[in-house]
């Protein structure tokens, strides 16, 4: 039964990963469009850096005061916290299966 919700875990952790491949990529182009200056300052392949998820996760990115950016980044936040969640979950059940058998 661990394992079922391990697996249900890991299903959460996909569907986040989902959403934040939708809404990261909407926002990195909002910021290439409107706040160079941001943009810049995250640097190439700032899709995957682990910096850049860092600033994300922390919501470093409302300084930018932009409604339409936060909007967008917002969502990309709550899928990032939704696939950490999901595996650690997944781990935490998977480990405690071991331990139990």
């Amino acid at each position: 039964m661990l394992l079922f919700f391990a697996l249900c875990f890991v299903g959460v952790a996909i569907a986040g990963a989902c959403a934040y491949i939708i809404f990261w990529p909407l926002s990195l182009v909002h910021l290439r469009d409107r706040h160079p200056d941001v943009r810049a300052r995250l640097g190439e392949g700032a899709f995957l850096k682990p910096a850049v998820m860092w600033w994300l996760l922390g919501g470093e990115y409302r300084e930018t005061r932009d409604p339409a950016f936060t909007g967008l980044a917002t969502p990309a936040r709550v899928a990032l916290s939704t696939v950490i969640f999901g595996l650690a979950g997944a781990g935490i059940l998977w480990l405690w299966s071991v331990a139990l058998s």
